[in-house]
């Protein structure tokens, strides 16, 4: 058995489908993907009565919406799962997508104080490794390494604003990290992104890069939060650096946004308080018998899940297919990997483990983005095929 296929054993929640639990199956049968109920019995298709995605989440309330559709049983969850490792499997059988399709996808930088030292580190390091550990000491003493109490925006805030910009400490970084405007940006393209037990893309090009494991909330085109996801925003440390315009460079790639591995949407049993307590925990395993532990926890995110939804859609910022949001992570590894100061990088290989208790497990293996699927399905061949099968 390979190492991804170890990884992806209990995928599920560890309440199991006591949660809505909702995903996308590509259908071979149908040449296209379906909308899904994971249930005790198995997964539903429900696509007649929500062809995307996106449908299910504009509901007034996508849980009950979920629980109350009927559809076709198509295989177990385990026999899915296990069908959409790349190498083995067998496409006459469905395997798993990304839980998302027509919704903008959307990232919050900056929103851990942890991640907002890193940003300002790589801003200073202009994309150089080996020049990081001197000056994460210098901007540490700058600035110190606890700003998690500190709320964006206040006149507290506002105060150490001052007094590091007469320092020559300011950094846009830290503009966004503690000022009154959350950085928010493109992180894909609707369509684009890739779901659990895939390969995940790295930029060849790059020699300094990361995974970012973090709680993604599904927001409606109305500005409701109505469920969470995890994600992977694989991100070119090097590449940011060099320039933040280069910001689209370094995070929008083939493979760079993982999704999944299902969308719990919020009931009685998961909401808006449980997003807030959520522990993230990141395993890195290389092939070089490399491993790498980390966590992120909500509880210590600057910038609150709600304010940062209301910052991405609002009266001035419309998504009449809603969108779900990166909400940042505090996890920038450092860990030396090849050499003493030569810090963390990604390899070929690698196998990533975002997971937490309430949403399950999100596991991809790192390869080079031109050695990844290609992204080939996209809307308008998404438009075709529902069509084709008369669901719109």
């Amino acid at each position: 058995m390979s190492k991804l296929a170890d990884a992806i054993a209990n995928t599920l929640p560890e309440d199991g489908t006591t949660g809505a639990l909702a995903g996308r199956v590509w259908r071979p049968d149908r040449a296209g993907p379906a909308v899904v109920a994971v249930r005790a019995e198995g997964v539903i298709d429900i696509s007649a009565a929500f062809p995307t995605m996106r449908d299910l989440c504009e509901t007034a309330d996508p849980a009950a919406a979920l629980r109350a559709a009927g559809g076709e049983l198509i295989g177990g969850f385990e026999a899915i799962l296990r069908n959409t490792i790349p190498e083995t499997r067998n496409l006459h059988k469905p395997w798993l997508l990304a839980p998302i399709d027509l919704q903008a996808v959307k990232a919050a930088g900056v929103t851990f104080a942890i991640s907002m030292l890193e940003r300002v580190i790589e801003e200073r390091a202009r994309g150089d490794m080996s020049a990081a550990a001197s000056l994460r000491e210098q901007v540490t003493a700058l600035i110190g390494d606890d700003l998690s109490k500190l709320k964006p925006g206040s006149p507290e805030a506002m105060e150490l604003k001052k007094v590091l910009m007469a320092q020559g400490a300011w950094s846009q970084y830290l503009e966004v990290g503690i000022g009154p405007d959350a950085e928010i940006f493109t992180k894909s393209q609707p369509m684009a992104a890739i779901g659990t037990a895939v390969d995940g893309g790295f930029h060849p090009a790059s020699s300094w890069n990361n995974p970012e494991p973090e709680v993604v909330i599904v927001v409606s085109s109305d500005g409701r939060i109505v469920g969470a996801t995890l994600g992977n925003d694989i991100n070119l440390r090097d590449v940011e650096g060099r320039s933040a315009l280069l910001l689209s460079k370094a995070k929008d790639n083939n493979g760079s946004t993982v999704i999944g591995p299902l969308l719990r949407f919020f009931d009685a049993s998961f909401g808006l308080d449980d997003v807030r307590r959520t522990v993230v925990s990141l395993t890195v395993e290389g092939e070089d018998n490399f491993r790498l532990e980390g966590a992120s926890s909500m509880s210590k995110i600057s910038r609150d899940p709600a304010d940062l939804a209301g910052q991405m859609v609002n009266v001035h910022h419309r998504f009449p297919d809603g969108a779900v949001l990166f909400c940042g992570t505090m996890f920038a590894p450092i860990d030396d990997r090849d050499s003493p100061g030569g810090g963390f990088t990604h390899k070929n290989g690698d196998i990533v483990t975002v997971a937490t208790a309430k949403l399950g497990r999100l596991v991809s293996r790192m390869r080079p983005t031109d050695k990844c699927a290609p992204w080939e399905f996209g809307v308008s061949a998404l438009m075709r095929n529902l069509a084709g099968r008369g669901l719109i």
